[in-house]
Formats: C-alpha cells, sequence, structure tokens
C-alpha cells in the first residue's frame, strides 16, 4: 500500500471519549492556575482575565493543533489509523514551582504582584531557549538511556504530583470524588458503555455537578457551590486578544539572580520529562521525532511568555491513556479550540464557579495510574527494581513539599525546628532533599544505572554514574539549587560507584578473554 496516499481522518468517535477527558484536563489545570494567580499572588483580575489567560489559551491552542498536525503526518507516512497524537498543555509540576518559588517571594518583596508575574515571565523566557537548544541534544540521550529508567521517572511523576493530590481530595469530599472515579474506572478500565455512547468523562462531571448543587440547594454544600459565587462570575464576561509584553518580561530581568536558580534546572527537568514522554507514546506505538516536539514545546512556551502568560508548556504525561480510550488526531485539536474560546471570551471564572473540581479530579488519577503501570508493563520484567529506583527520587521530592508546606504554613521551616528534632521524630529531611533534589534527573541516572547493571553493561553503568556525579556537582541533582559542589559527599560516591562498575567491566572483560583462549585451545587440542 502507498502511505503517501492515505488520507488520515481529523476525527473519530474515539476522539470524543478523549477530547472530554483530555479537554477536563486542561480545564482543570487552567482553574488551578487562575486561582493561583488571583488568590495566592494576587495578580489585579483585569490582569488575570485581560493579559495572562488570553496569552495562555494561544500557547496552549498553538500547542495542541501543532501535535495534532504532527500526529496526521505520522499517520499519513505509515498508513495507520491507530496514531494518537501528544497531549500537551501547562506543566503542572512547574505551576506551582514558578508561583510559589518565583512569583509570590518577590510579589512579597517588592510589594507588587505586577513584579511577580514580571518575575514569572522572565523564568518562562529563560526556560524555553533550554528546551529549544536541548530539542538538538535529546535523541541522543534517548538512544542511549534505557527504558526503564526514562519511564520509571515518567511514573515517579505521575505517582507523586500526578496521582496523589486528586486522590487526595476525593477522599475529602468523598460523595463527589469517589462516585465520578467510579464512573470513569467502570467505563475507561471496565469498558462500559454509558447512554448513548456519553463521553465517561462528562458522565462523570455531570454526576459531580448534580451532586454538588442538588446538596447546594438541600444546604449542605459539599463542594463550595453557591449562586452568589455563580453570578458574580459573570462579570469576567468580555472578549479580551493577547497582547505583547515584552517590557514586562524584560523588567524581570532585575530578578534574574534569583530565577536562575531555578529556571536552568527546571529547563532541564522539562527537557527529560519530554523525551519521557516521546518514549512512552513510542512504547505505546507512536514514534514522534523527538527535537520537533522539544523545540516545538520551546517555541511556544516563547510565545506564550512574550504575550504575558507566566507558565511553560510541555509535553503531557498521559499519551498511552488517551490512546487506550479511543483518542486519535482530532481530539489535541479540538482541545486547542476550546480552550481559545474558554480563555478569551473569560469563561473561565464561570466554569470555576459552576463546576466542582473535585469531580475533575479522577480524571488525573486515573491518568496517574495508567502511567505508572505502563514503566512496568512496556519494559523488560528484569528491570522492574530498576523502575522502582526511578521511582524514588520523585517520592522524596513530593514528601520534601509536604513537609515544607506545612511548615510554611505555620509560619516557620525545617532549619528553625532543627535537623535533630525532626530526625528525632523519624523524619531524615535532609535525606529528603538529597534524594528528591532534581528528582527526574536522579530518577533517570539511577535508574539506568540499575538497567545496566542488571544486563551487565557495566561499562555503560559506569558511564551513567560519571554523568551523576557531573550532574551533582553543578547542582542539577542532590541538591537545593544550581551551584559548584554543594554536595561533594554525593559527587564522591558517584564517583565511587564509577569506579566500582569500571573494575567490573574490566574484570567481565577479562575473563570473557581468559574464557576464548581456553576455548580456542581446547579446539585446537581436539582437533589435533
Amino acid at each position: 500500500m502507498n502511505s503517501t496516499a492515505i488520507k488520515p481522518a481529523w476525527w473519530t468517535p474515539g476522539d470524543w471519549n478523549a477530547f472530554f477527558g483530555f479537554g477536563t484536563n486542561i480545564l482543570v489545570n487552567l482553574l488551578t492556575l487562575t486561582g493561583l494567580l488571583t488568590f495566592v499572588v494576587k495578580v489585579p483580575s483585569e490582569i488575570v482575565f485581560g493579559r495572562i489567560l488570553p496569552a495562555t489559551g494561544l500557547m496552549l491552542c498553538l500547542s495542541t493543533i501543532y501535535y495534532a498536525w504532527l500526529a496526521y503526518r505520522l499517520a499519513q507516512r505509515t498508513g495507520r489509523t491507530d496514531v494518537c497524537a501528544l497531549p500537551s498543555g501547562i506543566s503542572v509540576p512547574h505551576m506551582f514551582v514558578v508561583t510559589f518559588v518565583i512569583m509570590l517571594p518577590i510579589a512579597i518583596r517588592t510589594g507588587d504582584p505586577i513584579k511577580g508575574w514580571e518575575a514569572g515571565l522572565t523564568w518562562v523566557f529563560i526556560q524555553s531557549f533550554v528546551l529549544i537548544l536541548g530539542g538538538f541534544a535529546g535523541p541522543l540521550i534517548r538512544k542511549i538511556t534505557p527504558r526503564a529508567a526514562l519511564l520509571g521517572a515518567l511514573a515517579g511523576v505521575s505517582i507523586t504530583f500526578i496521582s496523589m493530590r486528586p486522590a487526595l481530595e476525593m477522599f475529602m469530599t468523598p460523595t463527589i470524588g469517589v462516585v465520578c472515579f467510579a464512573v470513569i474506572l467502570a467505563s475507561w478500565f471496565g469498558g462500559v458503555r454509558y447512554f448513548k455512547g456519553m463521553p465517561a468523562g462528562l458522565v462523570a462531571i455531570a454526576v459531580g455537578i448534580v451532586i454538588a448543587w442538588g446538596s447546594a440547594a438541600a444546604g449542605h454544600s459539599v463542594a463550595g457551590m453557591s449562586v452568589d459565587k455563580l453570578t458574580q462570575s459573570f462579570a469576567t464576561f468580555g472578549f479580551s486578544l493577547p497582547l505583547p509584553a515584552f517590557g514586562h518580561v524584560f523588567s524581570g530581568f532585575e530578578f534574574l539572580g534569583v530565577i536562575l536558580v531555578t529556571a536552568i534546572p527546571f529547563g532541564i527537568y522539562d527537557l527529560v520529562e519530554a523525551l519521557d514522554n516521546v518514549e512512552s507514546a513510542a512504547a505505546a506505538g507512536d514514534d514522534f521525532p523527538t527535537t520537533r516536539v522539544l523545540c516545538a514545546d520551546g517555541v511556544v512556551s516563547l510565545i506564550g511568555c512574550l504575550l504575558g502568560n507566566p507558565f511553560i508548556n510541555a509535553v503531557y504525561i498521559g499519551h498511552p491513556g488517551w490512546k487506550a480510550m479511543g483518542g486519535r488526531i482530532g481530539y489535541s485539536a479540538a482541545t486547542g479550540v476550546m480552550v481559545i474560546v474558554l480563555a478569551w471570551f473569560g469563561v473561565i471564572a464561570v466554569l470555576m464557579a459552576l463546576i466542582p473540581v473535585v469531580a475533575i479530579s479522577p480524571i488525573l488519577l486515573y491518568i496517574g495510574m495508567l502511567i505508572g503501570s505502563q514503566a512496568f508493563q512496556e519494559t523488560p520484567h528484569r528491570h522492574a527494581p530498576a523502575v522502582v529506583l526511578a521511582i524514588i527520587p520523585n517520592i522524596a521530592s513530593w514528601g520534601k513539599s509536604q513537609i515544607d508546606n506545612a511548615l510554611g504554613a505555620a509560619g516557620t521551616n525545617a532549619v528553625t525546628v532543627g535537623m535533630d528534632k525532626l530526625e528525632g521524630v523519624g523524619v531524615l529531611y535532609h535525606g529528603l532533599s538529597l534524594v528528591g533534589g532534581g528528582a527526574i534527573l536522579g530518577g533517570l541516572i539511577l535508574g539506568a544505572m540499575a538497567a545496566f547493571i542488571i544486563d551487565r553493561a557495566f561499562y555503560r553503568a559506569a558511564g551513567f554514574a560519571a554523568a551523576g556525579a557531573v550532574l551533582t556537582f553543578f547542582g542539577f541533582m542532590h541538591g537545593e539549587a544550581v551551584g559548584i559542589n554543594q554536595t561533594p559527599g554525593v559527587v564522591l560516591a558517584y564517583l565511587g560507584v564509577a569506579a566500582v562498575l569500571y573494575g567490573c567491566a574490566v574484570s567481565e572483560r577479562g575473563k570473557v578473554a581468559v574464557q576464548s583462549r581456553e576455548s580456542v585451545a581446547e579446539t585446537a587440542h581436539a582437533a589435533s
């Protein structure tokens, strides 16, 4: 068959399921970032709804349509009808990092939320170039790194930062969250079809709305729904186009010292996470060009920040999940169109007041479950220990973030409380900091070392251990910030591991050489 003659379908019945699932995923992130900007950083509503959201909407639209086009080209080239577009959107971990590490502290220090917003724009500006430049090294990294390390590091993110919060929210409001979760599981894992083929994501949201507003009508609101909030939300209606924000981007450079501490390592985090997600898609059957994907993330993020969006774009975890529920090409493009309509017409605030967020949480938990399991399903069984090892740094990072947030809410921090006191009650805070620093890079390095050791490829394992020493020396792993030799003990440990593994490689090569000579001698003796 001549694949060039194939004209892939832009829309299939399964795209409805993926559209409502992925669309609600994007929606919950838009609602979350709107809440962070409005209630945490306290950015004026005219900036949030008139400048930031329109820019965010355009960036997301460009990203989702581009990835739909990439999927179309892949389907056309291969003649396949099951190609699924890569999902993309606002990077969720970075959403909280840029808010609480960059924008909020600077807004508090200066007494001006606009300054915090400008610092966020500069943060994304720098990260965008890290992604664009890293895109050209991406294929090599993907080629030399075991799949267990790439997918294991990704599983760590999905289990902690993607799955845990939705799971907790569901059980905090179980009458909505757990019931909606059952609706999702029954369809997407159990194969149950709802009335006239209605998508499970839409059914779950509808059920959540009915329960929430039914409870509110009975005087027992379970999700903070109220008619007053809904009425007030209509004040944001209007039409706002994104406007250039070049001056605001470059104003943020006055905080460059603070920004570089996190922008460069998180840019590298984005690079590795994107590699993981491309590998995840390849494991599900869709092999996309790595450099194009990474560069696209950087370019659309750059466009977004120059128009006023302080959040980075990223290829999302979850491609196998959307593909499994029937998503192909159209769901991605349709989501982009939906987002731009919601953002440009000021509808986000109305949706915040209408839909209980806990009704959307089960969709995120489903994605986390699927990606976590993929790391074990799509790698050799013998590499399962390597996958577990790759997950651990993200568990440490998540645990440390919970402790930091709890202590911060109490007006203190770990240093003030004292490491001895924390260790006395079993909280190894310093250990969490070391293991969780640069978690996705740490997981990748540790997972790769373990996978190569299992395969007795000791030279390669030693190479990754040496790379771990270099990355740690410059503060990209096992440290609080970028800097020279901040954790010398860990650097020396990696060098020691590299030396041990190199010795194992030399020893193995010597044994092979001896066995080869013995085999030749035996053959010659037999011949004589």
